[in-house]
């Protein structure tokens, strides 16, 4: 079983940036698959950005270049290093990870910005 804490949320303004921690329970190492998900008010979860297998990443059109995902095996924690934040990235961001055949889920983090 995999618990997931995430931290790094809050109230910026458009063009700052935030940086959002993932803190997993145990070792990261074998965990194959993590990701960010956001959901906004009256809108499903979509998916953020993912790393597999620690190095190929994915990001939604909406964020590339803006976005970074990255992990720290040593410290069993992800990141999102989210820049040049614009209003409609406001919304609750979850972590993930895929982890033996089951999905697990942090209980997310408020971004908001304001314009």
């Amino acid at each position: 079983q995999v618990q997931l804490v995430e931290s790094g949320g809050g109230l910026v303004q458009a063009g700052g940036s935030l940086r959002l921690s993932c803190a997993a329970s145990r070792s990261i190492f074998s965990i194959n698959a993590m990701g960010w998900y956001r959901q906004a008010p009256g809108k499903q979860r979509e998916l953020v950005a993912s790393i597999i297998s620690g190095a190929s990443t994915n990001y939604a059109d909406s964020v590339k270049g803006r976005f970074t995902i990255s992990r720290d095996n040593a410290k069993n924690t992800m990141y999102l290093e989210m820049n040049s934040l614009k209003p409609e990235d406001t919304a609750v961001y979850y972590c993930n990870a895929l982890f033996r055949d089951s999905s697990y889920w942090g209980q997310g983090t408020q971004v908001t910005v304001s314009s």
